[in-house]
């Protein structure tokens, strides 16, 4: 791995706020790296407040879309709320339904079927909508490359509110309304929301026309923070404040879906990093186990036994889904040692058996242990379905734009794709993308980074210090849990492997007479570098450690050199 020292930022700005503070310099610097240099500003970011959000209207077409929904529900018209089936379009549809049915009876949800329908807006959701009624579509986390299912729709005399975040075509869908801040018209302060923060601003928007504030809205945050989390969009500005608020309900007051997942697992005082491990992927097993409605049932149901029992459900789908996960990733890393792919700049993998519902977890893995852009595919009807997954730097959705000639559909973001082609064209594609990869990455992204904030004697690493890093949390793109280095360390002489195959490594780490215990995770084959007390440095976040109801401090190794 690379290790990365952050650049030490401006000194006088460091000292000007540990003294504005009345923080040691090690806590100024990390705010300073963090854009934050003032005492405003760090009153913003420690204690985010209602005012960081921006006002709904902002937001390109946000009136049109608005007076389309109050006209729909004056008139008493159907309106279906249709969504992804993953976490952020389930809990989109979720967070939508629920509030449009405060104010009407006429509200029905649709997710399409990933393996019948795929990704997006369909020409059978459509028809459904057609056959029963409905004059109002609002699409939630797709729709913004729907331009031919639009137009369809509005020849059988549908209307599309759009919310979506993902990259605009050269074109947009003629919809009654596109909300996604991406559009380059958009003037919206904020970019990077998620699909669930697009629908919440809309609900905003709705609420603030019947004299509803966004402290009237908090029972629906516990659905944006999920999002926000299980999306991977960065927590930062209008997302952190999201996020912050998210979390106080999803630890105080979680709707009773959320709650019977927390029930589940017996967790207290969840993180952004337990939602993203714990309550997201029971979300998504739903849609790629089995279907996405289950998931929406989940997260609009009111009555808590009846939510046990769809979260005891679910719960099966997510066994089922970790034990593809782990057989299909199996076979996908036999299939790449028999195709040398280390000779190569992608992983490109294809099973026309493998389960669709698990290819983009399988590429995620293969990403970790490879560190190549990657695509997984997998037969889906006529046509093979793949997942795309990158490594950090280096942007896959323009890559599979440079080789859209091969493509039938694709869309996503800069890390994470879907797409699908023609099963006749995927050589032609594999090689494509392998040539536009090899000729444009820069190669030193082939090896993961560790990004370290700064260099820190063990001194510093006291519970005050780390009371004050906890509040820097939600963690997240844009604002990642502080790394340290120090070097020159020994280990006590007990460290040793643990975990199924010797996997991890448990160790205490010296320096100066003091000692810190430590953990690392997938570090095993480490074990050489720290034998005999031979000195090493230490890349690491600070963690706590709780056993037997005693709770200190322990260091999460992230790598070790000599």
């Amino acid at each position: 791995m690379r290790w990365t020292i952050k650049p030490k930022p401006n000194p006088k700005a460091v000292a000007d706020l540990a003294k504005e503070l009345q923080v040691d310099s090690f806590v100024a610097s990390l705010l300073v790296q963090r854009g934050i240099e003032t005492f405003n500003d760090a009153k913003s970011f420690f204690r985010p407040s209602v005012d960081d959000l921006h006002d709904p209207f902002l937001m390109k077409d946000m009136d049109l879309a608005v007076k389309r929904i109050e006209s729909a529900i004056t008139a008493n018209e159907n309106i279906l709320v249709y969504g992804d089936y993953d976490v952020d379009g389930t809990t989109s549809v979720a967070l939508m339904s629920s509030y449009l049915r405060t104010r009407t009876d006429h509200i029905a949800t649709y997710i399409p079927d990933r393996y019948d329908e795929g990704y997006g807006v369909s020409f059978k959701g459509i028809d459904f909508a057609h056959d029963n009624d409905f004059t109002l579509i609002i699409a939630l986390d797709c729709g913004i490359k729907a331009l031919d299912k639009v137009s369809y729709a509005k020849e059988k005399g549908i209307d599309f509110i759009i919310c979506d975040h993902h990259r605009p075509g050269s074109k947009l869908p003629k919809a009654k309304a596109v909300l996604d801040p991406k559009r380059d018209d958009c003037e919206y302060p904020y970019k990077e929301l998620c699909g669930c923060g697009v629908g919440f601003k809309l609900v905003q928007a709705l609420a603030s026309k019947h004299g509803e504030t966004f402290q009237d809205l908090g029972e629906y945050l516990d659905l944006v923070a999920t999002a926000i989390g299980a999306d991977i969009v960065p927590i930062t500005g209008e997302n952190r404040a999201l996020a912050y608020f998210g979390l106080q309900v999803i630890n105080t007051r979680p709707r009773p879906g959320i709650k019977a997942i927390i029930d589940q697992v017996k967790k207290k005082d969840l993180t952004i990093t337990d939602v993203v491990f714990i309550v997201a992927p029971r979300i998504n097993a739903a849609g790629r186990m089995k279907h996405g409605n289950y998931a929406v049932s989940l997260l609009t149901e009111t009555n808590l036994v009846e939510a046990q029992s769809y979260a005891r459900e679910i719960e099966t789908f997510n066994m089922d889904r970790r034990e593809a996960d782990r057989s299909i990733t199996k076979e996908a890393l036999a299939q790449i040692k028999d195709l040398k792919e280390e000779d190569r700049f992608t992983t490109v993998v294809y099973d026309p058996s493998w389960h669709k519902g698990v290819i983009g977890i399988v590429a995620s893995r293969l990403t970790e242990t490879y560190y190549r852009p990657t695509l997984v595919f997998t037969k889906s009807g006529d046509k093979l379905a793949a997942s795309a997954r990158s490594v950090k730097g280096f942007d896959v959705y323009n890559a599979l734009e440079a080789c859209s000639e091969h493509i039938e559909q694709f869309g996503g973001h800069k890390y994470a794709a879907g797409l699908t082609l023609k099963e006749k064209n995927y050589q032609a594609f594999k090689t494509a993308f392998e040539t536009y990869v090899s000729t444009t990455i820069d190669k030193h992204l082939l090896t993961p980074e560790i990004h370290i904030d700064a260099q820190i004697p063990f001194e510093v690493i006291t519970p005050k210090f780390y009371r004050i890093l906890k509040q820097f949390a939600p963690f997240g793109p844009g604002n990642m849990t502080p790394v340290f280095m120090t070097e020159n360390l020994r280990d006590s002489g007990y460290g040793k492997c643990i975990g199924e195959d010797d996997k991890h490594l448990r160790l205490t780490l010296t320096s100066n007479d003091q000692s810190i215990a430590g953990i690392g995770f997938n570090l095993g084959k480490k074990l050489d570098l720290i034998k005999n007390k031979q000195a090493f440095n230490a890349a690491y976040s600070i963690d706590e450690n709780h056993w037997q109801g005693n709770v200190s401090l322990q260091l999460k190794l992230r790598d070790i050199k000599v």
